[in-house]
């Protein structure tokens, strides 16, 4: 990584790959610059005692980048340089007379990369925005943004393992797989994010429940099972009669990000800080900027949210944490999301309203990204029936759906986010999980083999359905491997990691994004039309299942369309065409990404186009299809 050492040195060393030699002084745009400051004493809790930033000004850029504590005496500063041109920061902090974190100064040029350079990695197209019209997203130059996102949540940790080791060009997921090699695997499937909560600060395989209480009857925790391994003290501190253990979260160096209470029933310290933890983090997440991805980096998990609001003073702590997270990678292209919030249950979270006020808090005490990066939460529901919109929760630039339902009725939300004002980009985070035998994950109450066609097809159809319905922003892909189980450990209900990953739906997100961009940036003009498709819903379809409904996107000027049919779907008429206006009518197949011989449709005086029949050769129960529908003239 690049980096400034003030006050003893100045030197520039190269952070990305196949980058072009710079001279003295230079440094690319959009490439994650360092400063590190050595403060000229010792504080008592430098996390939460220090706050120090750099005043960073450039071509048509002034704003304060804030820095973090990275243990010791050592505070560091990350930014990136926005456009080509001179750069200049002046170092500053809360603690004035400190001679090592004030006053310091320095300066940069900043380069376009080449057409070649831009070409070899995509976040050089600059960091992501909402497009013009707010409802999709793009890189800072314009170019168009569609999130291919894979589920990794516990990718933070040592369960998938940053080795050091590029992972060979024809790897295949296989037991002991490291996270080079899943990031490997996944971008030869045209994956370009992933996503993963940043830590779990006292998920343990120890002697206690995966949930417990204390004994002031607060819920420590809410985890993840490590089957076969037992609790002895389970039966005194779960809330639901559970005997197994918590997965254990700790880095591959077996570091936790907080520090832990020795007598207090393992409640983390959450204003004490461990930098060793976020060092293995830095790693993982300066090798998905390197691979071209934009990750989605979370805060924590819900079940974090009781303790931390019993025993500390909740919005200012957790506002120091998420900026900690912001000023730690806020200098890579990704989403940022203020908390995991899959679920809302009475003991095992805060709600909703005490999630918003402390990011809330955070905006007001420390601003947003200073590089602009999507702000949203992973949700139950939608985060707007959550936390609202604009002025309810102003620090949310990016509304999601996720979780509960999974099945038809979280299209409705999707729908009801696209028409929102000011408009916000929107993503489905949690749609069906491949591979999960769960009661949330069973559309019409059926549970497919994992990996089998109509599993692939459960997953398929919330891909489609979730982005015809709105979610331009894209979509994100995930199985039941979520939690990652992993080698070492039985896998109990949940699939290993690299099973997972093998399952054919994530092959097939790739045909999403092809589909979706097969005419370029125009699907940014797309508008979810439901009401034009009659029938919409086949008779017999189940509300709360994935199986005979249609889905249409079409522009204003209506001149290019997007239609989904799920298996079982009805043949359809489709209003609202201008009447006798020709259309180039091309079938898409989801499962491998091809296209059929288009065909010239007609609209009738009724401004209407009748589906052609439906192409033959989809396996039975999973005869979905898509297509492209194009005025000629």
């Amino acid at each position: 990584m690049p980096r400034f050492l003030f006050p003893l040195a100045l030197f520039l060393t190269a952070l990305t790959l196949h980058a072009a030699p710079l001279n003295r002084g230079e440094v690319h745009v959009w490439a994650a610059q360092e400063i590190t400051l050595q403060s000229a004493r010792d504080y008592a809790n430098p996390y939460a005692d220090v706050v120090c930033w750099i005043e960073l000004e450039g071509p048509g850029f002034a704003k304060r980048v804030y820095g973090f504590w990275d243990g010791g005496r050592t505070f560091k500063v990350r930014f990136v340089a926005t456009t080509p041109g001179d750069w200049h920061w002046r170092a500053a902090s809360n603690q004035p007379a400190d001679t090592g974190l004030n006053g310091g100064t320095g300066a940069l040029r900043a380069v376009a990369w080449t057409d070649a350079e831009i070409q070899a990695n995509p976040n050089r197209h600059g960091f992501l925005r909402p497009t013009a019209n707010g409802h999709a997203l793009q890189h800072a130059d314009g170019t168009p943004f569609f999130m291919v996102g894979d589920t990794w949540l516990a990718a933070s940790t040592w369960r998938l393992p940053f080795r050091g080791v590029r992972a060979a060009a024809d790897y295949e997921p296989a037991p002991g797989i490291s996270f080079e090699e899943a990031v490997a695997w996944r971008k030869r499937q045209g994956f370009n994010s992933v996503s993963l909560i940043s830590a779990f600060p006292n998920w343990a395989t120890d002697q206690r429940g995966a949930t417990f209480k204390n004994a002031d009857g607060v819920f420590l925790r809410n985890a993840w099972e490590k089957f076969g391994h037992w609790a002895p003290g389970a039966a005194i501190t779960t809330a639901d009669g559970a005997t197994t253990t918590a997965k254990d979260m700790h880095d591959e160096s077996g570091q936790r990000p907080f520090e832990l209470f020795a007598d207090r029933d393992g409640l983390a310290n959450f204003d004490r800080i461990n930098p060793a933890y976020f060092r293995s983090l830095d790693r993982k997440l300066n090798h998905l900027a390197e691979e071209g991805f934009a990750p989605f980096l979370e805060t924590v998990r819900r079940d974090h949210g009781p303790s931390w609001k019993a025993y500390f003073d909740f919005n200012a702590s957790y506002a120091r944490f998420v900026q900690y997270l912001i000023a730690r990678y806020g200098a890579y292209n990704l989403v940022f999301s203020g908390i995991h919030l899959d679920w809302i249950p009475q003991d095992y979270s805060l709600t909703a309203a005490e999630w918003n006020a402390a990011l809330v808090h955070h905006l007001k005490t420390y601003g947003p990204p200073p590089f602009g990066q999507p702000v949203t939460a992973l949700i139950d529901s939608s985060t707007y029936q959550r936390f609202g919109h604009g002025d309810a929760c102003p620090w949310l630039t990016m509304h999601t759906v996720g979780n509960n339902p999974r099945n038809h009725a979280i299209y409705a939300s999707i729908e009801e986010l696209f028409h929102l004002t000011p408009a916000a980009p929107a993503a489905n985070l949690e749609p069906y999980y491949a591979g999960w035998n769960h009661d949330i994950n069973r559309p019409g109450g059926e549970t497919p083999a994992p990996g089998s066609a109509r599993d692939a097809y459960f997953a398929r159809a919330q891909m489609y359905g979730s982005v015809l319905s709105g979610g331009l922003a894209g979509h994100v892909h995930g199985t039941g491997a979520y939690d990652l189980t992993t080698t070492g450990e039985p896998e109990g209900w949940r699939p290993y990691v690299w099973e997972a990953l093998r399952f054919p739906s994530g092959g097939q997100m790739r045909h999403l994004r092809d589909f979706v961009l097969s005419e370029g940036g125009r699907y940014q003009e797309l508008e979810p039309v439901p009401t034009a498709l009659a029938p919409r819903i086949a008779p017999g379809s189940l509300a709360d299942g994935l199986d005979g409904w249609s889905f249409l996107l079409r522009t204003r000027a209506t001149d290019f369309a997007l239609a989904y049919f799920e298996n079982g779907a009805a043949p359809a008429r489709l209003a609202g065409f201008p009447a006798g206006a020709a259309y180039r009518w091309s079938w898409f197949d989801p499962r491998s990404g091809t296209w059929s011989a288009p065909l010239t449709l007609a609209a009738d005086a009724a401004g209407t186009l009748a589906t052609p029949a439906f192409p033959a050769g989809a396996p039975a129960s999973a005869a979905d299809w898509a297509a492209k529908i194009l005025r000629v003239k």
